[in-house]
């Protein structure tokens, strides 16, 4: 049954949002990639994961928070149907921590889609990002870190909006970034943000 609901849901998603994809200075590969996107709509983790190629779609999970996707009956067959790793965000402990979850899901084979800013921001300014996607480069050095700006969402899912409201969205995939020799969160945080934002106007 989900092997069926999965690319009908998927195209119903990239139907809804309209939603076309640019890869800028980088090609859809299946290596391990963490895909680190700005946050202004609860459709952008399904919108991105569904846009994706099937092939790397398969092996890519939207990270999300608990309390939104468990909420109801149907966001928790959504987030069963798209594979989303849920986090509690008010059970994180020093020994179960959210980074170790996401890493010990992955293994070396998957990859995630994270939002550094954490909850969504609806100023349409993107907001400063947290420290996990500092310490998930920080921890797995190996895993391509790809800038994702996606544009239009937040209209496309107003927020109080039950039902998506048709309208073209853009999401636009930049070369992956690392973390460097030396370089301190706070820069490696401010480089990662410019990466998303430069996106935009590409």
């Amino acid at each position: 049954m989900k092997q069926v609901t999965v690319p009908v849901l998927a195209a119903l998603a990239k139907v809804l949002s309209g939603a076309t994809v640019r890869w800028i200075g980088c090609e859809p590969e299946t290596c391990q990639r963490i895909y680190f996107a700005n946050h202004t709509s609860h459709l952008d983790a399904l919108v991105l994961w569904a846009s994706l190629p099937k092939n790397i779609r398969n092996l890519t999970r939207p990270v999300a928070a608990v309390d939104y996707w468990q909420s109801g009956p149907v966001r928790r067959y959504m987030a069963t149907v798209f594979n989303v790793l849920l986090i509690d965000r008010k059970k994180i402990k020093v020994h179960n921590s959210p980074i170790d979850m996401m890493l010990r899901e992955i293994g070396d084979v998957n990859s995630l889609i994270v939002f550094p800013e954490g909850s969504r921001n609806l100023s349409g300014k993107m907001g400063e990002f947290k420290s996990g996607l500092f310490h998930l480069a920080k921890k797995r050095p190996d895993l391509e870190l790809m800038p994702v700006y996606i544009d239009n969402l937040n209209r496309v899912m107003p927020k109080g909006e039950f039902l998506p409201v048709p309208l073209l969205s853009c999401i636009s995939i930049g070369a992956p970034i690392w973390l460097e020799s030396g370089e301190s969160k706070a820069e490696f945080l401010q480089r990662a943000r410019k990466s998303v934002l430069k996106m935009k106007d590409s």
